[in-house]
């Protein structure tokens, strides 16, 4: 266990490398309750949003969310969320547990300019995933309502354990499945109930670590890590979620000066041509050049290889490029590599 944001949260039950396995072959069960989540309501919540995020929330409708970015004047990042849509002008923002004052003060800040009502609601939702081929199989019984009918980055209301609950089909490991916003009171029962449900499944609890080593494998950016707000979003390798054409939004004109101008520099992932693991912060160089720093970088063990992501200059980051990490004060060759580096096979 270690202490997170205020929380204190499980690194690993039974070990990283099985609980890893389990959720790309089996399914693995997630407490997340740590995120935050704001509720925006009001007759300009679509326009506030759009105000604040790179992405088009007005594709959006009710029943369904996307993933999004609170972005800064320069057009990097706030925090990285996911926007629900609940009904017309009603709206739940999923945000990063360590960014959640420092999120709630920049809605704040901003809403005073729209007819809106923001509430930090974190502390009325119990969050948990379960996510895994089998996911959908252990849920399904347990739901009041017919899963197969949930589309990626869809979302429903659904009773679980007689509690009214948020049913998402999203994720954070590359693998279908599914996240659980329920009523706080009633996160622990379907904790239990969710893992007594899965064990003729293979269901186990999964910690921090295989979460972070899942994540990496499917590149999900992790906040603070690989992106924050030094990082643009088309630096990030994120351009498809920067919707330039709907509209003027914070960090658009930064955005569009970049983008006009050309980067400099992306994140690509890599992997080391060796044994040697490059870890976060880690210097990478090509010759006597300096390149940067390993943002993520871990051994993935469903693919059996050492990987990582990196911001590298523009002319480095295509496939095959080769540049050196500086690991406990040797050079270790690393090559660029084509990323998602694992994507879930169609089942």
């Amino acid at each position: 266990m270690v202490e997170f944001a205020g929380w204190s949260l499980p690194i690993q039950y039974t070990g990283v490398i099985d609980e890893h396995q389990a959720v790309r072959t089996r399914a693995g069960l997630f407490d997340v309750s740590h995120m935050g989540e704001v509720a925006v309501r009001g007759a300009q919540a679509l326009d506030y949003l759009q105000h604040l995020t790179f992405n088009d929330v007005a594709r959006l409708a009710p029943g369904r969310c996307h993933y999004n970015g609170l972005s800064t004047p320069g057009g990097g990042f706030v925090d990285d969320l996911l926007v629900y849509q609940l009904a017309e002008n009603d709206y739940l923002l999923v945000i990063n547990a360590a960014n959640t004052a420092k999120d709630l003060a920049w809605l704040a800040r901003h809403a005073a300019d729209f007819d809106v009502v923001v509430e930090d609601q974190s502390g009325e939702w119990a969050q948990l995933a379960l996510q895994g081929p089998l996911a959908g199989s252990i849920l399904g019984p347990e739901v009041s309502e017919n899963l197969a009918e949930l589309r990626y980055y869809a979302h429903r209301w659904m009773e679980i354990e007689d509690a009214r609950c948020i049913v998402s089909r999203t994720g954070y490991t590359g693998e279908d499945g599914f996240e659980i916003y329920a009523p706080w009171c009633a996160g622990a029962a379907i904790w239990r109930r969710l893992l007594a449900a899965g064990g003729k499944h293979g269901l186990v609890p999964v910690g921090l670590g295989a979460r972070d080593t899942l994540r990496l494998e499917a590149k999900m950016a992790l906040y603070g890590n690989d992106i924050d707000e030094t990082t643009t979003a088309l630096e990030a390798d994120l351009g498809w979620m920067v919707k330039l054409k709907k509209g003027d939004f914070i960090g658009r004109d930064a955005l569009v000066r970049q983008k006009e101008e050309g980067l400099r520099r992306k994140l690509v992932g890599f992997e080391m041509q060796g044994r040697a693991i490059a870890r976060s912060g880690y210097g990478t160089f090509q010759g006597e050049n300096e390149l940067g720093r390993v943002t993520s970088g871990s051994f993935a063990p469903h693919l059996n290889k050492r990987i990582g992501l990196a911001y590298l200059p523009i002319a480095l980051s295509e496939p095959g490029s080769q540049f050196e990490v500086e690991i406990r004060g040797r050079r270790e060759a690393a090559r660029v590599v084509p990323t998602p580096f694992y994507k879930r096979p169609q089942r």
